[in-house]
């Protein structure tokens, strides 16, 4: 089947992207979404599990266990910001409390993307948005899914908030009293939270309030600058334990005999690694401090090691601690320590509450329900009511105490494999979505490679053997062999699997193009083959088609390896690998042209300078003329720019380790900067300013060669303002404002 090269390359666009649609589909997680359209009601709480013609009304909607509740969300706040030596040092206030006060402490853990919109969509939603949530919410800020602040303003209650502005964005006419601060100056660490703690006053001495949120984002902005060990953090945490102090003490002046305890809750959105960064999944970037303080906890007695929990769990614990309904699509499960001051029939009431949620989730989500802590729920549940039975009868014996103990132990091992379930489906890849997709990238690839000659040729007709590949044995033996992966793979397939959901029709559609595809690029390939010992005389373009296929091949794969999480972080690492390809394409390319010229010579008539002209170009530049050199030399010129632009590229890789996986390591960045280095490094920094001055300045004119001397200057004095190198005349000594320093550090 004959194509013209337009046709040709718009049939294998329209392909590449549907494979690379189809490897995004499986490559992301499905985020696990309840199937009901409209959100939780408290007429959706079940009805309290009850037996027998003694069964007493209860109310469907949980009782109310607090009645004001404050948010302190310190972006990016680590465990060891608290619970390490660090806390007791910065942080005196709130280690007191959590070791001697009426608090409950955790390690909370996150889940990648560790950014921040992501964090607070689970905090609300208790839901894990995916990477994928990431990219489909930055045209649509606003969030529509069942969340607890819409529960809250659903339910009466009077939301005021201050700090990240994503907060804004996210609910939009949720609160009763908003202002928003911006993230996007980094280098603002001071009046980022000033402009929250400003309105703290006033606020705590209101009474038309019953959420408070407050997020500070001067931490996270540290982190960024100088990183986790920098001098500014202490301050900071300090900064942060007045403020939780102020707040607390006034929660306790408003305490009254009576009245519902207030609820503190200290956390943190995500983490920040060493070098000051977040968005991955190491340890310092999903091991956030969590910290519940309220009259209603048992007060400590001495230091306990903090348990680990989801950060899941807080929206499902804040829910029914405020008397709301669970949001549908929360994967989280309640903080048993929360609870544990409450009498059994209300502490078995909240876990059946958050077992119904998490079992509907479950059969809504997952085919094989009934095996991840379904049917553990549902014999609890049972459990639970012969129970009340007992306990509506009046039963007061310690038989009721030890199978309410019984039946709590059932809810809570049912919750963590329901919960447990719910989240490992949000990190299980479609593979064989994925495999697909990569094989018939991988022929578009070979196509390409195979076909270039042809398309580039003065005919620009391109002849896929399609038609012959049809009547092919092997093509038929592709169909049988692909139809039975096919089927295996669906039936004994226990994650999710997008192509085995499709239609048996479109399935087999595509494998008898795959096969197609597979057995014509078998009938290109042979074609190509030698068929004598002549040697072609033109193939220029062929080696060009071959190295640009080389090029794109290597560029997928090493895009693919990076994945999502590590390719935000490690991008620059693609460019390394492009440059090092690029290189050697050109290397062989050149070398290819050399050799041939030498034992062509005399045969065919000269192809003219590697390097291109003047008068081929119709320029005043030539790279020869431009570097002194002679016709004879412009040959080993060319082979050597190659090698030599190699070489540099390694050297600028060794000068400075970039990104999350490898910024730990020793390199002749951190040479450089020593204090012990910083000579030779204003020596470097001046020679490579003067060779820029020297290699640019010949085509300017004078007013561009004052301007440009002037700006190098200026580069220079700028760097040895901030203490970077040294000024090589004397200087006055005076402090450098706290915004260099900030300039500085980035």
């Amino acid at each position: 089947m004959k194509l013209s090269s337009s046709v040709f390359a718009l049939l294998c666009l329209i392909l590449e992207i549907v494979s690379i649609a189809l490897f995004l589909r499986g490559f992301f997680p499905v985020p696990v979404k309840s199937s009901f359209s409209a959100k939780s009601k408290v007429t959706d709480i079940p009805a309290e599990p009850q037996t027998g013609n003694n069964a007493v009304n209860s109310s469907r909607a949980p009782a109310l266990l607090f009645k004001r509740v404050v948010i302190v969300l310190i972006d990016a706040l680590r465990e060891d910001f608290v619970f390490s030596s660090d806390g007791r040092r910065f942080m005196p206030y709130t280690r007191h409390v959590v070791e001697k006060g009426s608090s409950h402490s955790f390690i909370a853990k996150a889940r990648p993307p560790t950014v921040t919109m992501p964090r607070i969509k689970a905090l609300t939603t208790g839901s894990i948005p995916g990477f994928i949530d990431v990219v489909m919410n930055l045209n649509s800020p606003v969030l529509l899914e069942d969340n607890l602040i819409w529960q809250a303003k659903s339910a009466g209650k009077r939301i005021i908030f201050y700090g990240d502005d994503t907060w804004v964005r996210l609910f939009p006419k949720h609160f009763m009293e908003q202002d928003g601060t911006t993230s996007f100056f980094v280098s603002d660490y001071t009046e980022v939270d000033n402009n929250v703690t400003r309105h703290l006053d006033s606020t705590l001495k209101r009474d038309d309030w019953d959420i408070l949120i407050l997020h500070y984002l001067g931490l996270d902005h540290i982190g960024h600058i100088s990183g986790p060990h920098s001098s500014l953090i202490g301050p900071k945490l300090m900064e942060m334990d007045d403020i939780i102090k102020k707040i607390h003490a006034s929660l306790i002046s408003k305490e009254s005999e009576g009245t519902l305890p207030n609820l503190l809750v200290v956390c943190g959105d995500h983490g920040m690694s060493e070098t000051g960064s977040h968005g991955g999944s190491s340890e310092q970037e999903i091991n956030t401090a969590l910290v519940l303080i309220s009259p209603a906890f048992r007060r400590k007695v001495g230091l306990e090691r903090p348990a680990v929990v989801e950060q899941v769990d807080l929206a499902p614990t804040l829910a029914l601690g405020l008397g709301l309904p669970i949001s549908q699509n929360s994967v989280g499960r309640l903080i048993p320590a929360v609870f544990e001051e409450l009498s059994m029939r209300e502490q078995l009431r909240m876990l059946q509450i958050n077992g119904h949620q998490l079992s509907q989730l479950l059969q809504d989500s997952n085919p094989v329900f009934h095996k991840d802590g379904y049917e553990q729920f549902r014999v609890a549940e049972k459990a639970h009511g012969s129970w009340m039975k007992l306990y509506v009868d009046g039963n007061k014996s310690e038989v009721l105490s030890n199978m309410g103990k019984k039946v709590r132990k059932q809810y809570l091992d049912a919750l963590k494999a329901m919960s447990s379930a719910l989240s490992k489906q949000m990190g299980k890849y479609d593979l064989y979505s994925m495999i697909i997709a990569m094989t018939f990238i991988l022929q578009v690839l070979f196509l390409l490679l195979l076909a270039m000659p042809e398309a580039l040729s003065r005919d620009a007709v391109v002849d896929v053997p399609l038609a012959s590949s049809l009547l092919s044995l092997p093509f038929y033996l592709l169909c049988l062999f692909g139809s039975a992966l096919h089927v295996l793979v669906c039936t004994s397939a226990g994650g999710p699997c997008y192509l085995c959901s499709l239609p048996w029709v479109l399935v087999f559609s595509v494998i008898l193009l795959s096969s197609a595809f597979t057995c014509a690029l078998v009938g290109m390939a042979a074609r190509r083959l030698p068929t004598s010992n002549k040697t072609p005389t033109k193939s220029s373009g062929w080696a060009l088609s071959e190295l640009d296929a080389l090029l794109l091949t290597g560029t997928v794969f090493h895009t693919l390896s990076l994945g999502s999480s590590s390719f935000i972080e490690e991008e620059h690492q693609t460019w390394y690998f492009l440059l090092n390809t690029l290189c050697l394409a050109v290397f062989q390319d050149v070398c290819r042209r050399y050799f041939r010229e030498q034992r062509q010579r005399g045969e065919e008539e000269d192809e003219g300078p590697l390097l291109p002209s003047a008068s081929d170009a119709g320029l005043s530049f030539s790279p020869a003329m431009e570097l002194g050199v002679s016709a004879g030399s412009e040959k080993w010129l060319a082979l050597g720019t190659p090698l030599l632009t190699l070489t540099c590229c390694r050297l600028l890789r060794a000068l400075n380790q970039t990104g999350v996986q490898w910024a730990h390591l020793p390199d002749f960045g951190h040479w450089l900067n020593s204090g012990d280095h910083k000579v030779f490094l204003s020596v470097l920094a001046a020679v490579s300013l003067l060779l820029i001055l020297v290699l640019v300045q010949r085509h300017c004119s004078l007013v561009s060669k004052i301007a440009l001397a002037l700006g190098l200057l200026g580069v220079y004095s700028y760097r040895a303002a901030v203490g970077n190198v040294l000024f090589p005349w004397p200087h006055s000594s005076r402090q450098v404002s706290k915004s260099f320093d900030v300039e500085a550090g980035v």
